[in-house]
């Protein structure tokens, strides 16, 4: 964890840590290191106003996600009052049914933490076969991936019900680190992990689906 921490202090501008009053450019900038322009790029303001998304309470959103994440095998090691503190960093929205959260072989800079309902991660493949990969419960993160290596979504997330989700983008995550950088590495760190073993899952899947 040290090692993490060194990191994200190390990532502001001009090298200096971030409680010398710098601001982390991290995560905002690295899709621009990628080749990605501005016109390449979703991010979530823009995708909330095309699905119909509706501003949540942070009351109600950080409550649901308090108690999923306690629930979680990993996201426990975040006590109470860490999840307390990254609940300013978050944007919860009510989303109606049969929308495109995330779509597949875009460019966007926010993860999705599903709060309620049901939402369907689906890919279609090379040679055009469409495959559900998922159907997500509550406590269920998504787009992580691109958040963290600034790659291209890899599936589609569309809601099957209606949906209360919680909302983590790029200049967020920077400003967690600049603020909070401890609890900013507490965050990726449980992140790669699940990560990982979701990537095992879908591979999994992919290797069974093609035999």
């Amino acid at each position: 964890m040290k090692g993490i921490l060194g990191l994200l202090k190390m990532k502001t501008r001009g090298g200096k840590p971030a409680d010398e009053g710098t601001d982390s450019v991290f995560f905002s900038t690295a899709f621009a290191g990628q080749g990605v322009d501005d016109s390449m790029l979703v991010p979530w303001e823009a995708r909330a106003v095309e699905i119909g998304a509706k501003r949540l309470p942070t009351s109600r959103g950080g409550k649901l996600l308090q108690g999923l994440w306690a629930k979680d095998k990993y996201m426990a090691h975040l006590d109470k009052n860490a999840v307390e503190r990254m609940e300013r960093f978050f944007e919860f929205a009510a989303v109606p049914s049969n929308r495109d959260v995330i779509r597949q072989d875009e460019y966007g800079n926010f993860m999705v933490v599903l709060l309620t309902g049901t939402i369907a991660v689906d890919r279609v493949q090379p040679w055009g076969e469409h495959l559900r990969l998922a159907e997500t419960r509550p406590g269920d993160i998504l787009g992580e991936m691109s958040l963290l290596d600034s790659g291209i979504r890899f599936s589609a997330c569309t809601t099957l019900t209606d949906c209360e989700i919680a909302v983590l983008s790029a200049e967020a995550m920077d400003d967690m680190m600049t603020q909070d950088p401890q609890l900013a590495a507490s965050l990726i760190a449980l992140l790669a992990r699940k990560l990982s073993l979701r990537l095992r899952v879908v591979s999994a899947r992919l290797s069974d689906n093609q035999k």
